[in-house]
């Protein structure tokens, strides 16, 4: 009889921050969300959003003048290899809505390129804004 052999050790299974996938957070507060925006079902957007990305409802993330705003999050994978948060604003179509959907089951930010029609709703708040000038050298 053949001595038995260990069974082989798999790796550990990934912790749930590093298989997190990419997220949306919807500001739903003062101006999103609110009839402040004319012409958008919000509760019809947040609700296509939850069915089929991680959603995050947030109170008011002060760039009201963008209103109806949606941050889609990296992953804490991709956000660990440099990716940022991504801020739409203006998002009151329900076209956007399904680009938003679509970019972030393919990964989001730092994992699948931005759908070009997107760059029409990115935008810098005005505290990331002002962090960059600060930092910026002068020339």
């Amino acid at each position: 009889m053949l001595p038995s052999r260990p069974a082989p050790t798999e790796p550990p299974a990934p912790t749930a921050a590093a298989t997190a996938p990419s997220r949306v957070v919807v500001c739903r507060d003062c101006c999103c969300g609110t009839p402040k925006v004319t012409g958008v079902d919000h509760a019809q957007q947040t609700a296509r959003l939850a069915a089929n990305v991680p959603v995050r409802v947030s109170d008011c993330l002060d760039v009201c003048e963008h209103a109806n705003v949606i941050v889609v999050q990296p992953s804490a994978a991709a956000r660990a290899a440099g990716a940022r948060p991504v801020w739409l604003g203006l998002v009151n179509d329900p076209d956007a809505t399904e680009d938003i959907i679509t970019w972030v089951r393919a990964g989001g930010p730092g994992v699948a390129p931005c759908p070009d029609v997107l760059d029409l709703y990115t935008f810098t708040p005005p505290r990331r804004a002002a962090d960059a000038k600060r930092l910026k050298p002068e020339q």
